[in-house]
């Protein structure tokens, strides 16, 4: 009787550590940022009364769709994150939980994040115009191209740049929008030889895309399962690889001649 009461009162002690360690570990800051669809902006129009993208050196025409880039928001590198935060993240399919190495870099500040964030834009902004201009055969020294988008950093941006670019200077090849009119979306860097890379939070920027009216969504082509996992209905999926094929995709959906990929 004894040894049974003794064993009954060391189980009970031992629980209060153990409920204390989970009551810590639920509200203690933990390496993840927390993150939702972000804002989409036409690269073809204003983003905030500028516009996204000025040309001269060369005439432009007058484009009736959206190419909308799209983002993710995700929770500062300063901001605690609990484990109930990762938790209700893991079943919201609007949020998502990453590593917070893997949203910014390690060990940096808020500042020093802007400004890699503000370089990495300025290298994809420079990147989608000559891919663009190299696509259309056209001289950077006589065609000038000025790309602006506040509140916005990063790489991801560069594939809907350059179609931008393309869209304003050629459409679709045939005086008509690339867009087909269409709102269209997507996400995806872009570099030498108008290669298409990866970028992540994809499944975020298709709800993003989606919330503002895309139809069509154009995501890099390794991301394709990502993209299809919560995919919003009425969104359809076209995975690139280069700058080349993501307008002849375009043009295929528009004319309905020629093959349109699928994830």
């Amino acid at each position: 009787m004894l040894s049974r009461l003794t064993r009954s009162q060391a189980l009970a002690v031992c629980a209060v550590p153990v409920v204390a360690l989970l009551a810590t570990a639920a509200f203690a800051p933990l390496p993840f940022s927390v993150a939702q669809p972000g804002l989409t902006a036409n690269v073809l129009g204003e983003n905030r009364g500028t516009q996204v993208i000025t040309i001269s050196g060369a005439p432009t025409r007058k484009t009736e769709g959206q190419l909308r880039m799209t983002t993710i928001e995700a929770t500062g590198p300063d901001t605690r994150v609990s484990l109930g935060d990762v938790v209700d993240g893991w079943f919201d399919t609007d949020r998502a939980v990453m590593p917070r190495d893997a949203v910014y870099p390690s060990g940096d500040g808020v500042k020093e994040i802007e400004k890699y964030n503000e370089e990495q834009m300025k290298q994809s902004q420079d990147a989608a115009t000559a891919a663009a201009l190299d696509y259309l055969d056209l001289d950077p020294s006589d065609v000038h191209v000025t790309l602006k988008l506040a509140d916005v950093g990063g790489p991801s941006a560069g594939l809907l740049f350059s179609l931008g670019i393309v869209d304003k200077l050629d459409g679709d090849g045939s005086g008509g929008d690339l867009t087909g009119g269409r709102i269209v979306a997507g996400t995806g860097t872009i570099g030498a030889g108008g290669k298409v890379g990866a970028v992540g939070g994809v499944p975020l920027k298709t709800q993003a895309a989606r919330r503002d009216g895309a139809t069509v969504f154009l995501v890099p082509k390794a991301e394709c399962s990502d993209a299809r996992a919560e995919l919003p209905k009425g969104l359809r999926l076209i995975p690139v690889t280069t700058l080349d094929g993501a307008v002849d995709a375009l043009r295929a959906l528009n004319t309905g001649k020629g093959e349109v990929p699928a994830c």
